[in-house]
Formats: structure tokens, C-alpha cells, sequence
């Protein structure tokens, strides 16, 4: 990535640095109990193909050749991997931030102090997320390093101490809990390999997104403020009116990325929705405490560790991701029950019949639209 005076903009070896050491441990496990657990995850993960893919009737082109990596990894294995992604994906827009400052006077030491303030900053973020995700498929892996790629970009990762600590907190049978979880992965692994435009489409949205940033600070500083005393309540939180101030993100936006983001929105509902519906519909035939298990994650989704922990969600936008599960799962289930899965797989057919975000709480605009239209 082009710097300055070889400094990048983000010091990524000290982001890497800060979550790894600030990252809370795992839960205690002798040697023998994570060989176990690591290899029951990848038996686990290997036979949720067969069980996604029946249930989805989603076939990957190629075969099994074309398929992703599945990767069981720790805290820190999902820290790097997630640092390799965050590169990728912020090249073109850290390269124009770049080329920006590179024209103002001391651009290169601010380049070096903002780097490792940057890189801090991400390690901070990062150590907090580390300790909670279960699972992920980590579209824009970029190939090579320490945790393999493909060619084509995608990796599913599981992260074993996670998954133990939940298990144990929710006091369910663990071996169930490793198959459900594996399921839920699995069918993102599942959508983006038997999707191939899925992964592209993602990333122009996402690279859309990222142009319409104001690379100026003064600008951007003044977003940032105004997002703030949203934050705080008063006067700019009352004139937000519906669109509320549920996280930083939400309120720096540009009106065209606000129109990109609700696009993006709706196709991360869908699959994440998609992903609990199959998990469900799969899991009372491979999963015998399914009822269970469902009941007490949904309880512990919903509530969060903590008021922290909850400030911190909101703050990052997380709530949001809780509802795109809930919405999207809907909207599954709700055009399965009307058109059948084949109907409902003509949602993959191209970018054209994806569902809009006013479609993920109406399905049956996007029955009417997709299906009636087709049908005329």
C-alpha cells in the first residue's frame, strides 16, 4: 500500500499487537480438552456441508475443489485474520487518505503518529470483539500468511475458546452446541461458494461506500462531534428525528452512502437470517437439545454481558447486526412458507433479486416483485 517515508496510515502490526495483549483469556482447558475440541469443530464443520447443502438445495460450483478453507483458530488467530481483512478491504481508501496527506506540510509525521494511534485504536476495538464471536466467514481473506486463503478470496473461521466459554455459560451439551454453531457457519460459508457473484457484489458495495467518505478532517472531525452530542442527547439527537443516533457509524455518513448502507444492510439481514433459518431448520434432526440450546442463546443475544457491554454494542452499531438476524430470519421464513425453497433460491439469481431493506420486513413485495414478474 503506497505511505509515506515507508509509514502507512494504520500501524496494523501494533493493531495486532494491542488486542492480542489486551484480549481477555480463554476459558481454562487442559492440553488434551482443546486437541478435542479443535478436532470435534472440524468434524463438525466438515459434516454441516452435507446437512446445509441438502437443506438449502444450494450447490457449490466445481465441487468440493472450490471450496473455502475452514479454520479453527483462537482469540488471537481471529485477530490477525481479522487485521488481514481489515487491509484488504481498506486499501483504496486508505490509499486516498494517503495521497492526501502526503500534500499537506509534516504529512509524514503526522502519517507516523496517526498510524500507531490508528493501530491502537483498532487494537482496542478488536480485543473487546475478540472474546465474543463464535464463528465467521471472513470474506475478503486475502490468500497466503499465516492463516490460508484462496485464491478467490473467503475463509470460515471458528473460534474454539469462544465457542467453549458459551457452552459452558449457557450450561448446554457441548457437543450439540459445537454441531449448532457449525451449522449457522457453515451456511455463510455455503452462501458465498455456491454465490460466486455474492463476494464481488459485497465488496462494490462496500467500495462505494468507502468513496463516498470526506477524506477531510477538519470535515470529518466535525462529524464526529455532531455524532458525539447525538450520542450524549440534546438538540442534534432531537433534530436526528427517526433516524435516531445508534452509533457512530450511522451518523458520519454522506446521503449516498446512507442509500449504499441500506442496500448493505438488507443483503447482511438476508444472510444472516438465511444462516439461523437453516440453522433451525437443520437442527432438530442432527441437534437432539436444539429447543434448548435456541432458547438460551436467543436470551443471551438479546441481553448482552453487561451495561458495558451493552453501551459498547450500540455504540459500534452491533444492536443493528441483532436485527438483522431477526428481520432477516423473518423474511426467510416467511417467503419459504409462500414460494417453497427453490422459490425462495431465486433470491441468489443476481444482484437485481436481492431484497431491498423495505422488502426484509414486507416479503411479500419481494414474492410479488421476483416471483409475479417473472410469472407475467
Amino acid at each position: 500500500m503506497t505511505s509515506i517515508g515507508g509509514v502507512e496510515m494504520v500501524d496494523w502490526n501494533l493493531a495486532v499487537a494491542t488486542a492480542t495483549r489486551l484480549v481477555r483469556p480463554g476459558p481454562e482447558v487442559s492440553r488434551d480438552e482443546a486437541r478435542a475440541v479443535v478436532a470435534e469443530l472440524r468434524r463438525h464443520a466438515k459434516s454441516s456441508e452435507e446437512h446445509v447443502r441438502a437443506f438449502t438445495r444450494m450447490a457449490v460450483p466445481g465441487g468440493p475443489d472450490s471450496d473455502t478453507p475452514v479454520l479453527v483458530v483462537d482469540r488471537a488467530g481471529w485477530i490477525k485474520a481479522n487485521v488481514a481483512g481489515f487491509r484488504q478491504i481498506l486499501k483504496p481508501l486508505l490509499g486516498k487518505m494517503q495521497d492526501r496527506r502526503g500534500g499537506m506540510p509534516g504529512g509524514a509525521v503526522l502519517g507516523t503518529v496517526g498510524g500507531k494511534v490508528t493501530g491502537v485504536e483498532l487494537g482496542m476495538l478488536l480485543s473487546f470483539l475478540a472474546s465474543r464471536v463464535l464463528g465467521q466467514y471472513e470474506t475478503f481473506a486475502p490468500g497466503g500468511g499465516e492463516l490460508p486463503g484462496t485464491a478467490g478470496g473467503g475463509r470460515l473461521l471458528l473460534v474454539a475458546p469462544n465457542i467453549v466459554h458459551v457452552e459452558r455459560e449457557l450450561d448446554v451439551h457441548p457437543h450439540d452446541f459445537r454441531l449448532w454453531v457449525a451449522l449457522h457457519e457453515e451456511t455463510h460459508r455455503t452462501q458465498f461458494t455456491a454465490v460466486p457473484w455474492l463476494r464481488d457484489h459485497i465488496e462494490s458495495e462496500i467500495q462505494a461506500f468507502l468513496g463516498e467518505t470526506d477524506v477531510d478532517p477538519a470535515t470529518l472531525l466535525e462529524r464526529l462531534r455532531e455524532a458525539v452530542q447525538s450520542l450524549g442527547g440534546g438538540k442534534d439527537r432531537e433534530e436526528a428525528g427517526d433516524r435516531g443516533a445508534s452509533s457512530i457509524i450511522e451518523l458520519v455518513q454522506t446521503p449516498a452512502q446512507r442509500e449504499i448502507l441500506a442496500r448493505l444492510t438488507a443483503v447482511m439481514s438476508l444472510l444472516e437470517g438465511h444462516a439461523d433459518y437453516v440453522m433451525d431448520g437443520v437442527g432438530p434432526e442432527v441437534v437432539p437439545s436444539v429447543a434448548e440450546i435456541r432458547e438460551k442463546f436467543q436470551k443471551r443475544r438479546a441481553s448482552g454481558a453487561g451495561r458495558l457491554d451493552q453501551a459498547l454494542r450500540k455504540l459500534l452499531g452491533l444492536d443493528a447486526k441483532l436485527r438483522q438476524y431477526r428481520d432477516g430470519e423473518r423474511f426467510v421464513r416467511a417467503v419459504v412458507n409462500e414460494v417453497g425453497m427453490e422459490g425462495f433460491n431465486r433470491v441468489w439469481t443476481s444482484p437485481n433479486t436481492l431484497p431491498t431493506k423495505s422488502e426484509i420486513n414486507k416479503p411479500a413485495e419481494w414474492v410479488a416483485r421476483v416471483h409475479r414478474r417473472a410469472e407475467s
